[in-house]
């Protein structure tokens, strides 16, 4: 059975480009071994991350998440069964925030910048859509 979970963080102190690059090469060796593919976005120091794939390997890697002393403040946004992956391209994507324009953010929320903690899963899930359809996301697949 397929699943889909999203969830956002705040960053710890420390965290930056190149420990954000570590675990994003930690990302993709982990999960293209554990059939999960997914996208991360990291903007102004939340995280924001889709993880689909069977469920007993989404589940023990959301585990693994909320022990990771990177993340702070983790909220589950979207659990779904799912019938198809929306990312199945990318063992780990990452969205480009360079290429997002302001528009696209006031889209889905009040103000033109990624906050999480204040709409629903399933707008920022749209988002996440939204991203990958305008050629967003970067990183190996």
């Amino acid at each position: 059975m397929l699943v889909r979970l999203m969830y956002c963080s705040r960053s710890a102190p420390g965290v930056d480009g190149e420990e954000l690059a570590l675990l994003l090469r930690q990302c993709r060796s982990h999960n293209g071994d554990a059939g999960i593919t997914g996208m991360l976005c990291f903007s102004e120091g939340l995280f924001i991350q889709v993880l689909e794939g069977g469920r007993a390997a989404v589940n023990q890697l959301y585990q693994r998440i909320l022990a990771d002393t990177r993340h702070t403040d983790v909220v589950l946004l979207v659990y779904e069964e799912i019938s198809q992956r929306r990312f199945a391209g990318w063992t780990m994507g990452q969205v480009n925030m360079a290429r997002i324009n302001t528009a696209m953010l006031l889209k889905y929320s009040e103000r033109p910048s990624l906050d999480p903690y204040s709409v629903s899963g399933r707008v920022t899930m749209a988002l996440f859509e939204e991203m990958l359809a305008t050629a967003s996301v970067v990183g190996d697949r």
